[in-house]
């Protein structure tokens, strides 16, 4: 039962971040602008870690979960059990955001799917949106992982989380998207197909990779708490 609580939170807290973050993307990005939607998906971590975070830790992320069995805080079954359940939420969310635009008669052209290229942002290569990603990942990910460190943060973990989250969109958006969260990728991805499910491969890996080297820099510069 408690297993089972920890993944519906997992799944309720990725349906939040990608309805809202994708869907302020997808539906209101020009008016918005890139610090609004940096703040959508900001704003939707930092309400989810104060409600499911008590519940599951709040990871509504692979590369975080990932973090977390590497760091040996989370089990291999509720490691897979985390993911699973992310990638629904993340599918989920983006479903319902596909409904709300599609029952408007229009084309379904935008679920604020990651990308990169020609027509996306300002054009970056692969390579340099590869790189881009393990960056931003990395910066999220170390700063979990420092407000983590210690119990007294426990009452602004989530605020730093989310406000880390937003800076990093803040200069992401314009470049991929920013995903730094695999299963905020997959949802998109999935049901739009072509470049954003070809494109894909970059915003599962990456996030993972820049994640990993979060938490090695961690374990070398912060050897006391490590």
């Amino acid at each position: 039962m408690q297993s089972f609580k920890k993944y519906a939170a997992e799944f309720i807290g990725t349906f939040v971040l990608v309805l809202f973050g994708c869907g302020s993307a997808a539906t209101a990005g020009g008016e918005l602008g890139y610090l609004g939607i940096a703040m959508a998906f900001g704003l939707s971590i930092v309400a989810l870690a104060y409600v499911i975070g008590p519940i599951s830790g709040c990871h509504v992320n692979p590369a975080v979960s990932l973090v977390m069995l590497v760091s040996r805080k989370l089990s291999a079954k509720d490691f897979y059990g985390y993911v699973v359940a992310q990638v629904a939420g993340a599918v989920a969310g983006s479903a319902l955001l596909y409904a709300i635009i599609d029952s408007t008669g229009k084309a379904v052209t935008s679920l604020g799917q990651n990308g990169f290229g020609e027509g996306y942002g300002i054009g970056i290569t692969t390579l340099m949106a590869f790189v881009v990603e393990v960056v931003l990942t990395f910066v999220f990910v170390y700063a979990i992982l420092g407000v983590t460190s210690e119990a007294s943060n426990g009452r602004v973990a989530g605020l730093v989380i989310g406000l880390t989250l937003a800076f990093v969109h803040i200069l992401g958006i314009g470049l991929t998207g920013t995903s730094v969260n695999p299963a905020r990728s997959f949802g998109p991805a999935i049901l739009l197909g072509g470049e954003a499910w070809s494109q894909l491969w970059v915003f599962v890996t990456a996030p993972f990779i820049g994640a990993l080297l979060a938490l090695a820099a961690y374990r070398l510069l912060n050897v006391r708490k490590a």
